[in-house]
């Protein structure tokens, strides 16, 4: 997000690192999807051990990565006029604990719905729907392809319109799509359910796509990094990894998948509260401490 060429141009650059998500879930269905028509009816007893171990490569790739990245402007900055802080978790919960609460609730609109329609709908549609596990595994990988281009347009988007307003447009969106897409996922009808996978990353990468800079945006550079990852990763906490458990308590009192899509929507209200509470700095200088 620091590397934009101007103020402008911030929502675009920071969508790109979050592509990283629909080319690692086009990756993983894809390995899957090879590997289960290689192994066939023994998919579940050995199939899966191989793209699991083969996924240790990724993590070397990650490093290598990682390893080779360059700090940003605004880092090099800060550490020639020696604004370091020696304990930073320390002092962003002193100077911006507003901010890594909303940044953590806001995602709910995102984070639950993501593990919704690309996790527990294989268990919902293969197990409770009786449908083929390669049909939901192709209509994942197409929806990590549409992917490809809603996540870097949503974040181009953010650069015209505003995070904040992009953000609560695709909140306001994921809300009302669950019941929507379970609507059609419940008729058991291919084309329907292939249909209702397909489109159902669109809503979350309106969200996905400005979300980067608009939470990076929101703590004072000598805190950002910091800040943000705290605020990020906390959503994985409360909104992503308990996603498909909490969803699968109200299908088994209520035997439907509305019962999940008012679970999105509550979701979904959580974040319009949180995004609208939210500070947004898009198109002003980032640069400069926010607390001078």
């Amino acid at each position: 997000m620091e590397w934009a060429r101007h103020h402008g141009h911030r929502g675009l650059v920071a969508s790109w690192p979050q592509f990283g998500v629909p080319a690692g879930l086009f990756l993983s269905n894809l390995v899957i999807l090879a590997f289960s028509a290689w192994s066939g009816d023994q998919f579940a007893t050995w199939g899966w051990r191989i793209p699991f171990a083969l996924s240790i490569i990724l993590v070397g790739v990650g490093l290598w990565i990682r390893l080779g990245i360059l700090e940003t402007p605004v880092f090099r900055q800060l550490l020639n006029t020696q604004r370091i802080e020696k304990a930073p978790i320390v002092e962003i919960f002193k100077k911006q604990p507003k901010e890594i609460i909303l940044s953590a609730l806001l995602r709910m609109a995102e984070q639950a719905p993501f593990y919704i329609f690309t996790a527990f709908i294989f268990a919902y549609a293969v197990g409770t729907l009786h449908m083929p596990r390669n049909l939901i595994l192709s209509a994942v990988l197409v929806a990590a392809c549409v992917s490809f281009v809603s996540i870097p347009l949503s974040g181009h988007i953010s650069d015209r319109i505003g995070r904040k307003k992009m953000y609560l447009i695709g909140a306001a969106t994921v809300g009302w799509f669950g019941f929507l897409y379970f609507a059609m996922v419940d008729t058991a009808i291919p084309s329907a359910v292939f249909i209702a996978i397909v489109l159902s990353l669109i809503p979350h990468d309106m969200q996905y796509g400005p979300q980067a800079a608009l939470i990076a945006e929101a703590f004072t550079p000598r805190l950002r990094y910091s800040g943000s990852s705290l605020g990020y990763q906390l959503a994985s906490v409360i909104a992503g990894g308990p996603a498909p458990l909490i969803a699968t308590a109200p299908f088994a009192h209520y035997q439907t998948g509305y019962a999940i899509s008012i679970y999105t929507a509550a979701g979904a209200a959580v974040s319009l509260v949180s995004a609208a509470f939210m500070p947004d700095y898009t198109g002003k200088d980032i640069s400069l401490e926010y607390d001078d």
